[in-house]
């Protein structure tokens, strides 16, 4: 994530306290500077904002309708807050939504799975039943050569399988000492031996998954599972582009780990999977930008930005709703209570940077003006929590 911060005179549209609201005050004098704490404290439109874009829109994968129709209203938003606003178009991207996603366990015993379908992943044009299985302990590439025509017609498990789902805040909390030591060292052994599994089958680097996938579809294995888990409760997060070409689907921790005990223990477990899903084709890839035109300097900018676009499992609350509308409240305020800044103010609504800062690059080449303009730029894309600080990114000229 990035990690600049805007923390300047909105800061209090974000920041939670055990103070109670009205215990805040604003150490200055100034009027302007007043009615703008006055407005973000007491008539704050955050969480209705909240609500229209993530409830309203849901996820907002780069190239989906939601994506599009998010944009849209994030232009309505600002037209009617007064404020310019358009979306431009920097290119295009791959059109792709998800259906349902049911997933089945049929054997050893019968249980409905928690699961997903991963990003850009076809669907299926029927349910697909298949022994699910896991990737052997190999001692070379030549052992997993050896196995590989096994995969054929099944389902292959490819993620670690977390021995545990309980944060380690709540290990920590509740668990003696010498236990919650003892788990973390069988963790780590075992993450260790794991990812030394994939370099002796001959996938080698940070992310080798790609590259297994690939050998894995090539044999005709019929689909992979996987399971992403970020460490704490409700955080099993669908990454985008895992792949194109063969059913990809992800399992909530708990339901991976059993299925992946099932297989490893020799109980043969048999899935059923019904996925769909649409590839639209190539789409518009956008950027919201929306500007308060500077009377004094108009030619020098400051901007204010966030990215708009979430990944394929959820609508983004931390990643980046609350950076983006942080920003388009601040331009809300500083339109109703500061309309003629000297300077022209600009928030920039970045999309695709969830797969590999698209938008924002864009921005850069298409607005040399700006870029030439540029006297401050406050990003805010750091997740849940207060803001304790701002970094200077490498600008080493920025802080004093």
């Amino acid at each position: 994530m990035k990690r600049i911060v805007f923390a300047i005179a909105f800061c209090g549209l974000v920041v939670t306290t055990s103070a109670p609201i009205t215990a805040q005050t604003l150490a200055v004098d100034d009027p302007v500077l007043k009615n703008i704490w006055t407005e973000a404290i007491e008539n704050s439109q955050l969480e209705r904002l909240a609500s229209e874009l993530m409830d309203g829109f849901g996820t907002r994968l780069t190239g989906s309708r939601q994506y599009q129709a998010a944009h849209q209203w994030a232009v309505d938003t600002f037209t009617g807050w007064g404020i310019e606003a358009e979306n431009e178009q920097y290119g295009t991207w791959v059109g792709w939504e998800r259906g349902i996603t049911h997933v089945d366990l049929l054997e050893p015993w019968v249980r409905t799975l928690d699961a997903m379908s991963h990003a850009w992943s076809p669907g299926t044009k029927r349910p697909v039943k298949a022994e699910a299985v896991i990737v052997p302990t190999v001692a070379n590439a030549a052992e997993f050569q050896a196995w590989l025509p096994e995969v054929d017609g099944k389902f292959v498990l490819v993620s670690f399988p977390e021995p545990t789902g309980r944060p380690d805040a709540v290990w920590e909390a509740s668990a003696t000492p010498a236990s919650f030591e003892k788990m973390q060292e069988e963790r780590n052994a075992a993450r260790q031996a794991f990812a030394e599994n994939y370099n002796n089958a001959g996938f080698e680097g940070r992310r080798p998954e790609g590259a297994l996938v690939a050998a894995l579809e090539e044999a005709g294995a019929v689909g992979i599972l996987s399971m992403n888990w970020m460490g704490g409760w409700g955080t099993d997060r669908v990454f985008s582009g895992s792949t194109e070409e063969i059913l990809s689907v992800q399992l909530a921790l708990e339901d991976y780990t059993m299925v992946y005990r099932m297989a490893k223990n020799g109980l043969n477990p048999v899935l059923e999977i019904e996925a769909e899903s649409e590839n639209m084709g190539p789409q518009p890839a956008l950027n919201t930008i929306a500007m308060i035109p500077g009377t004094e300097k108009p030619d020098e900018y400051v901007v204010l930005m966030g990215h708009f676009d979430t990944v394929s499992g959820a609508y983004g609350a931390c990643d980046n709703t609350t950076g983006s509308l942080m920003m388009m409240e601040a331009l809300r305020i500083l339109k109703k209570y500061y309309p003629n800044p000297k300077r022209t103010i600009v928030v920039g609504l970045w999309g695709s940077e969830e797969q590999g800062l698209n938008g924002s690059r864009a921005f850069v080449e298409d607005h040399p003006e700006i870029m030439d303009g540029l006297q401050a730029g406050f990003n805010q894309d750091n997740g849940t929590g207060r803001i304790v600080r701002m970094s200077d990114m490498g600008f080493i000229d920025a802080g004093p």
